[in-house]
């Protein structure tokens, strides 16, 4: 049998092995939030999370800032060689013979309060060891990313009472317009635009010419990689649609590879024709595919967040056929479909993405939309009037509106 002189000393190397790992993880996140610079734009989530929550995920699309979130949120709230924080992307490869809760007991046994973990999906049992390391560890607070389309709460019983879930959308034309003219303009809510348009919008022109700056974010605004590749922009963002569509999309729910020439092709299908009423017959025939495939398909693609879903009752219509379908912002359209040149389709996207991100949006006969079941709403050019009394119309090219007429670009600060 071995001494236990033997026994202590391979403990003392094991605990000095932990030790040495450890540190290298602190200098690694520490250069992370240290020596990466923030991009400039701070998001509107930042001020909307409860972050006195002890297990907190943040959602989105790729290319969207959710590491840059999570260090800036970092920087904002702690020194960058504090022990008491940790920034761990979970593609090392480490992590594939290292349990999380493993890992992460190791930190909070060493004063670790706060654990980010990037990229959670990277880890197959993220779900329990999550629910782990809340169970056993009450003073230590875990905030991960993820996907837009990973199901965290659905289907995961050990995590829907515990973790709050926020989805860090694309930039909207108030943070665009802020980062590029360097002011500080607030959000509003939907009621305040409609009520108070004519004041609001008369305030913001006073500062800033915004239709100077509206095409330019209609093409490659949403994004906060325009900072850094403008030229090639569209590329990127190709790529990261491609990214999506072969890992996210087909990986997360177990769809074969063999069958993501039919999703590719079926998005082509939508980005060049939208806003359009899918014939799912039709589209069934076009990807050679089942009419129950089509619909699964469309529900895939919403929850990746490349396209939005209308319906004529709302979230409760949603295992019908949608009455519309828009790609999910005017990046995306421009980039999927760069030959299409369609203005009205652009006005509706965007206020189809600005809109929905914090109100219901219906469709509804005679008018584009129907807003948290009070506004009916048109969506057109500058010369585009209200039809009723109790309609509005959104204007296109116009810098101050009158009466229910709106500028268009005025709802792009909701958010």
């Amino acid at each position: 049998m071995q001494s236990e002189h033997y026994k202590n000393s391979q403990r003392l190397l094991y605990l000095l092995f932990k030790i040495e790992q450890m540190d290298y993880f602190r200098e690694t996140s520490f250069n992370r939030i240290a020596n990466t610079e923030s991009n400039g734009i701070r998001r509107y989530l930042m001020d909307e999370i409860d972050w006195n929550h002890r297990l907190i995920g943040i959602k989105g699309f790729r290319g969207v800032g959710k590491t840059t979130f999570l260090l800036d949120y970092l920087r904002e709230n702690f020194p960058a060689d504090s022990k008491e924080i940790l920034y761990v992307n979970l593609n090392s490869l480490y992590f594939t013979g290292r349990k999380i809760a493993g890992f992460a007991d190791d930190f909070y046994k060493r004063g670790g309060k706060v654990l980010v973990l990037d990229q959670i999906h990277k880890y197959p049992s993220w779900a329990e060891e999550l629910r782990e390391c809340y169970d056993t560890m009450p003073e230590l607070k875990i905030i991960f990313s993820a996907p837009s389309v990973l199901r965290i709460v659905e289907g995961n019983e050990c995590l829907k009472d515990i973790v709050h879930i926020y989805h860090l959308c694309g930039l909207s034309f108030r943070e665009f317009l802020n980062y590029k003219t360097q002011q500080h303009f607030t959000k509003y809510t939907f009621d305040e635009i409609v009520e108070n348009h004519v004041a609001i919008a008369a305030e913001i022109a006073s500062k800033v010419k915004p239709l100077a700056y509206f095409e330019e974010y209609l093409h490659h605004g949403c994004y906060p990689f325009f900072l850094d590749r403008k030229t090639y922009f569209a590329d990127y963002l190709l790529k990261q649609v491609n990214l999506t569509l072969e890992i996210d999309v087909t990986y997360l729910n177990q769809i074969e590879l063999k069958y993501l020439s039919k999703l590719r092709k079926l998005l082509y299908i939508i980005a060049n024709e939208v806003p359009f009423c899918p014939n799912v017959s039709k589209l069934s025939a076009d990807i050679e595919t089942s009419r129950a495939t089509v619909m699964n398909y469309l529900r895939y693609l919403k929850n990746a967040r490349l396209i939005n879903l209308l319906y004529t009752n709302g979230d409760e219509d949603q295992q019908k056929k949608p009455t519309k379908v828009y790609m999910q912002n005017t990046n995306l359209l421009n980039t999927v479909a760069p030959t299409s040149k369609d203005k009205a389709t652009n006005r509706e996207t965007f206020f189809y993405n600005q809109v929905s991100q914090k109100n219901t949006l219906k469709s509804v006969e005679d008018f584009d939309f129907k807003v948290n079941d009070r506004y009916l709403f048109s969506v057109g050019g500058k010369h585009n009037e209200p039809t009723t009394e109790n309609s509005y119309a959104a204007a296109d090219r116009i810098e101050v509106g009158e009466g229910n007429k709106i500028p268009l670009w005025l709802f792009g600060f909701l958010y």
